[in-house]
């Protein structure tokens, strides 16, 4: 009868705590994000120019387009585009139940995981998609506004901050939002490019098959002494992902591999032979490498002498992106501009999606706008990716990393 108490009083106190946490990262307004008019803005290795004769700031949302010239909405529009492109991996509620513990959500708790998943994202999709793929739907997502979007998310707060203490879970309905876009005729490059995009983001689902996803991530975790509920640091998630990429049984994933440096350094003999080994004696083909280096950028804060370093990396065609953040609170960083870094935030609580459904929606894994951080306040342990597909892209990269 006492194991059972115990039992009970930690499901009550797991659904407290999630209904708080459900609170806390529901509430997020959509902001607007200002990028200046007269310096370049790089976003995993491309480059954008909003240069104007005007002085000041410029909002990437669209709503001044009709301020700026022809050419400089083209670059803009393009920009949102590209990153809206890029998949948002966020918290979840209400997913299935996760082994060995009475969670449903990974709210307050989750961030680096998941901005480990959008790292990996990256990297699947410059190698199923390659790095000049856009969504065609990017810029449709983006006409919610902030009197709707706060309409939503406080019946949502409510509902689940209720359903929470009575565990009482109604079925969720899935929005209509843009159910009434119009069908494009697509050729067989766009066919394929849509079912590799749904398949990316299915590998990433929450639930215990889908290969990178949460379940399966703290499975792998265990290893490393965390469980769920614990907070993974940037060096501890890079671990994690190699296990998951070498552990997945999808034949589309065989040709990818992940390398992990130790101590900062990469030995390239070492990646050499990840990207050559378990390979069919009749291919000749190499298999593609995901690189992942834990560093830390000084001490207790970061140092800004790393500065220039970090844009560098950035600026890389190569870079997939940065597992970062500010203390105790991981982004993703995807780019910069001046001494600000972009990124995409996933402190926010999103409903679960079951991804096994055909033609799931896929707006909740777009983020509709960027997020700006100055440098400085970024924490200085952080773990950096690259993508090479092969082994002469590995040698291009190494030089271009040294030239950094």
């Amino acid at each position: 009868m006492e194991a059972t108490g115990t039992d009970e009083v930690e499901k009550i106190k797991s659904k407290f705590m999630s209904a708080w946490h459900n609170m806390k990262y529901s509430w997020v307004l959509k902001t607007k994000t200002y990028f200046s008019r007269n310096s370049p803005v790089f976003l995993l290795g491309k480059c954008y120019h909003f240069k104007t004769d005007e002085s000041g700031e410029l909002s990437t949302d669209g709503s001044n387009f009709d301020k700026i010239n022809t050419e400089i909405s083209g670059n803009v529009e393009e920009f949102r585009k590209d990153f809206i492109s890029r998949i948002w991996l966020t918290y979840r509620e209400e997913f299935p139940q996760i082994k060995g513990s009475a969670l449903t959500t990974d709210c307050g708790w989750g961030c680096t995981l998941r901005t480990g998943q959008m790292l990996l994202a990256q990297g699947l999709v410059l190698h199923f998609l390659g790095r000049a793929w856009v969504w065609p739907d990017a810029l449709d997502i983006d006409n919610l506004d902030s009197e709707s979007w706060t309409a939503h998310t406080v019946k949502k707060l409510t509902a689940s901050f209720e359903a929470s203490l009575t565990a009482e879970r109604e079925p969720k309905i899935l929005s209509n939002h843009h159910q009434g876009t119009l069908k494009r005729n697509c050729d067989d490059s766009e066919m394929r490019n849509e079912v590799y995009h749904r398949k990316i983001i299915s590998w990433f689902g929450d639930s215990p098959l889908a290969a990178f996803g949460l379940h399966q991530l703290i499975e792998y975790g265990k290893k490393s002494g965390k469980i769920a509920g614990d907070w993974y640091g940037p060096a501890v998630v890079a671990h994690i992902l190699r296990k998951a990429v070498e552990e997945a049984r999808d034949p589309e994933l065989q040709g990818v591999t992940v390398y992990v440096a130790q101590d900062c350094t990469v030995y390239s003999s070492d990646v050499i032979d990840r990207q050559c080994s378990f390979m069919d004696s009749g291919k000749a083909d190499t298999k593609a490498v995901i690189i992942l280096v834990p560093v830390r950028l000084g001490g207790e804060r970061t140092n800004m002498d790393y500065l220039e370093f970090v844009k560098g990396i950035l600026s890389l065609e190569y870079c997939v992106g940065i597992i970062g953040g500010k203390p105790k609170q991981s982004y993703y960083f995807a780019g910069f501009q001046d001494d600000s870094l972009i990124y995409m935030d996933p402190h926010y609580c999103q409903s679960f999606v079951d991804v096994s459904i055909k033609d799931f929606p896929l707006e909740s894994f777009h983020c509709p706008s960027p997020k700006k951080m100055s440098f400085k306040k970024m924490d200085p342990s952080c773990t950096i990716g690259f993508y090479c597909r092969s082994v002469q892209d590995f040698e291009k990269a190494s030089e271009e990393i040294t030239k950094v």
